[in-house]
């Protein structure tokens, strides 16, 4: 136990493993104990099978949580050990269900009128001893893990901790270059650069700030690796557009392109902005859902100067 202590929480795998293996090995030595020859890993499938009667392997794997594979596996062991015999699925001959023998019925039988309540006994009274009871918090565990995995709760702590790393500055000179090459590295990775990114792309100055708009850049440790423009329009409609996103594939899953969009959200709002609007690609799914955590929904086609566009998108600004 003092390794856990050393290591922390990143051992709860580990550490559950090692409580699986101990709990595993006592639960051997028990069937013995009431002289049952039974591997612990097929209590579940005795037990559905002595409760429900003959099934298919994908139904039970369905009804246990297991892999079909791992079903099979434990048949097929079961079977040599007399405890399962196989029957023709009245459906289907091709099919097979299994079911279980005298032998079978007789050991399950035995779990459940003898072994079961000496075992449901003993960790009644390991659950008194203790001060948190086990029992109900593998099954929050399980509800809270259904609702959202360890792997994307950690994930979602990385990002945090990797965009307090990020910081949003305004638009200059120095990142001109910066600013075109992160959306030609995109644009020309899914589509071909057109006249409309250029004019925007070579004359940021002109094309969109002196109009009125603005261009945010993300810097990660001091290097520009995203950037957003406002683009002021002449529309009776739209006030501005969400337009040239880009950030670098090196620095992507640190939550750039969210705060980039934050960034020029907040912008839009301080320069009295009503309703924005976008136009992107379907194809770009992570960009569309971005948009769409950001606030910006489909709305009707509309004329475009764009080849590559085949959505486009709008964010009414409330006060």
């Amino acid at each position: 136990m003092n390794l856990f202590e050393r290591t922390g929480k990143i051992a709860l795998g580990s550490r559950l493993r090692l409580l699986s293996s101990r709990m595993t090995d006592d639960a051997t030595k028990i069937y013995r104990m009431y002289e049952l020859e039974l591997s612990p890993n097929w209590f579940p499938v005795l037990f559905i099978l002595s409760q429900d009667g003959a099934k298919t392997i994908t139904e039970i794997a369905e009804e246990i949580g297991h892999s079909q594979p791992s079903v099979t596996k434990i048949v097929k062991e079961m079977t040599k050990s007399a405890l399962i015999a196989k029957h023709p699925y009245a459906q289907d001959k091709r099919r097979n269900m299994v079911a279980l023998t005298e032998k079978g019925m007789a050991a399950a039988q035995h779990i459940i009128d003898v072994q079961c309540k000496d075992v449901d006994a003993a960790v009644d009274a390991l659950l008194a001893q203790a001060n948190h009871n086990l029992w109900e918090a593998l099954a929050e565990w399980e509800f809270l893990l259904d609702q959202k995995s360890l792997f994307h709760r950690v994930n979602e702590q990385r990002k945090l901790r990797e965009s307090q790393k990020v910081k949003i500055v305004e638009y200059s000179p120095e990142y001109k270059e910066a600013f075109k090459n992160l959306n030609e590295e995109w644009i020309s990775k899914y589509f071909i650069m057109e006249k409309e990114d250029y004019k925007a792309l070579d004359h940021p100055q002109e094309y969109i700030l002196e109009p009125g708009g603005k261009i945010k850049v993300a810097l990660y440790d001091n290097e520009p690796v995203g950037v957003c423009a406002l683009i002021k329009m002449k529309d009776p409609e739209y006030d501005f557009e969400l337009a040239k996103m880009g950030v670098s594939p090196k620095a992507q899953g640190k939550s750039i392109g969210y705060l980039l969009g934050k960034s020029v959200l907040e912008e839009a709002k301080k320069l009295g902005a009503k309703k924005l609007y976008l136009e992107s690609n379907t194809v770009l799914k992570p960009a569309i859902s971005l948009y769409q955590k950001l606030g910006f929904q489909k709305v009707a086609h509309r004329p475009t100067p764009y080849s590559r566009s085949n959505i486009q998108m709008a964010l009414v600004i409330e006060d």
